[in-house]
């Protein structure tokens, strides 16, 4: 699971052989969602506060977030993210 960005005990991956549309998983805890980048729909169930996050941060880094998900499909490696602050 290559991680691309981690802040206030989110970490946010990609993976290399996954589906379309363009998406990445967030785990908090116990707890796992997956985001699609350009709509910011989510699949799972997540602290409101932690999902609130995740989607502030999508949101700046939403052109990056489509640069590495290319990046995968092509299976190269993945730049990291800057993390919220």
């Amino acid at each position: 699971m290559p991680e691309l960005s981690r802040f206030l005990g989110i970490v946010i991956a990609m993976y290399y052989r996954d589906h379309a549309p363009a998406h990445f998983h967030a785990y908090y805890g116990d707890f796992e969602i997956t985001v699609e980048i350009a709509s910011g729909l989510v699949n799972g169930d997540f602290p409101r506060r932690a999902l609130s996050h995740v989607q502030e941060w999508r949101q700046l880094h939403i052109a990056e977030l489509l640069e590495d998900w290319e990046l995968a499909t092509l299976r190269k490696p993945l730049r990291r993210i800057e993390p919220l602050e």
